[in-house]
């Protein structure tokens, strides 16, 4: 029984170490936040996630002002891209709906394949201003 669980035990450690560099190379390097204090509204987006295996990449989306309602459809308003192309529209936004000085959720995209060196998130049109771009570096670590 001994044997038998020594056994077992390193079968389990010799899986986890052969699944971790396969893990660590499925998932793009973690991204800082970017933030836009442009107008009267501040903007701050964080990659949650952007598995490059995944069906969707994450981005955390924070709109704070004292002016004036926040009633941006951020489903129209926002696009991800290669910085090469055209942007591609979200697939969903998981958030606060319309009308209020601050807003919080995640905009939700396909991922972009090939996955490209650089990705940019646009949001328009979001207090007076109009084009908000938010820049990241996928090929360096």
């Amino acid at each position: 029984m001994k044997h038998h669980l020594a056994r077992l035990l390193s079968l389990a450690l010799l899986a986890v170490a052969v699944a971790a560099p396969l893990t660590v190379s499925a998932q793009i390097k973690s991204l800082p936040a970017r933030e836009n204090n442009e107008g009267q509204v501040r903007v701050l987006v964080t990659p949650e996630s952007l598995p490059k295996t995944a069906d969707t990449w994450r981005f955390a989306v924070q709109l704070n002002t004292h002016v004036t309602p926040l009633t941006q459809d951020l489903m129209a308003v926002a696009s991800l891209s290669d910085g090469k192309g055209a942007g591609e529209k979200p697939v969903a936004w998981e958030g606060d709906p319309p009308g209020d000085h601050h807003r919080k959720g995640v905009l939700v995209f396909k991922p972009l394949t090939p996955t490209p060196p650089a990705i940019t998130l646009d949001i328009r049109e979001v207090g007076g201003i109009a084009d908000r771009t938010f820049t990241w570096n996928l090929s360096n670590p």
